[in-house]
């Protein structure tokens, strides 16, 4: 099936979607545990774990980003999503997310905590429909956004992927 803008846009509005600051795309928050529990060291509380709806659109793109939880992508619908991931090692791995199954493909990655994490539609898609569950659950306060200068400077080898999905500040 060819994915079109005004598929993105009816999803959009159907899923009740909306902009996500910062790191760019669309979200929706569709789960948050009941279930509480408590951060290491800091005595507070959070929630077990979060999923959202997320879409990507042919003019957006996931920003590099990193958060202190494990985060699992899953892959609904549209177009083929390149996933990049800065390991903590410092090598880059790009997963490939689409229901196809082929050509190394999957419908889920793993991000791991404290690992850069960054994500685009491959070439000529138009859009992707997303989910993210993060364990711990996610939130904002935890997010880190990727400053282009300080990730080239610490990765100098991935300067095309970092000048593609971060934004100047």
């Amino acid at each position: 099936m060819k994915t079109s803008k005004k598929d993105a846009e009816l999803l959009i509005e159907k899923l009740g979607l909306k902009p996500l600051p910062l790191e760019g795309g669309y979200f929706r928050e569709t789960y948050r545990s009941d279930r509480k529990m408590a951060e290491s060291g800091l005595g507070s509380q959070k929630s077990v774990s979060t999923c959202i709806y997320f879409l990507l659109s042919s003019d957006t793109f996931s920003a590099f980003h990193r958060l202190p939880s494990d985060e699992i992508w899953h892959f609904y619908a549209g177009d083929p999503v390149e996933l990049f991931v800065i390991n903590q090692d410092g090598k880059l791995q790009v997963n490939i997310l689409s229901a196809s199954l082929i050509d190394g493909t999957a419908p889920q990655a793993v991000v791991h905590g404290g690992c850069w994490q960054a994500a685009c539609l491959a070439e000529g898609g138009s859009f992707a429909l997303l989910g993210c569950t993060v364990a711990p659950a996610f939130d904002f306060a935890d997010y880190e956004h990727g400053k282009r200068d300080e990730l080239l400077f610490s990765y100098p080898t991935y300067s095309k992927e970092i000048l593609k999905l971060t934004r100047s500040e």
